[in-house]
């Protein structure tokens, strides 16, 4: 069982920046599984960033030039730093963790993100 927590969502004006933080509990913990997508009640849910099993990470197309996932793995916890935000960027925010060996995937509460001026 993985729990996540997710926290720095809020309002940000567009042009703005935020970092969100996302914290992983449970046993055998990888953050190479850990990613960040979203959701809008005009979209369906999309990716945001992820690290990829080989060390790396990947983009969404509408946010790769502006975001950067990061980590610090001796917290278990992934950070996405969001700048230059556009209204369009407002969505909740969630955090996955993709169980490889169990092939479950678990996902976080959500934080909130709004810009808006």
């Amino acid at each position: 069982q993985v729990h996540l927590v997710e926290s720095g969502g809020g309002l940000v004006q567009p042009g703005g920046s935020l970092r969100l933080s996302c914290t992983a509990s449970g046993n055998g913990l990888s953050t190479n599984t850990m990613g960040w997508y979203r959701q809008s009640p005009e979209t369906e849910r999309e990716l945001v960033a992820t690290f990829t099993q080989s060390g790396g990470a990947n983009y969404g197309d509408s946010v790769k030039d502006r975001v950067v996932i990061y980590r610090d793995d001796a917290k278990n916890t992934i950070y996405l730093q969001l700048n230059k935000m556009k209204p369009e960027d407002a969505a909740v925010y969630y955090c996955r963790y993709y169980d490889a060996r169990a092939g479950h995937i678990y996902w976080g509460q959500g934080t909130q993100v709004t810009v808006s001026s």
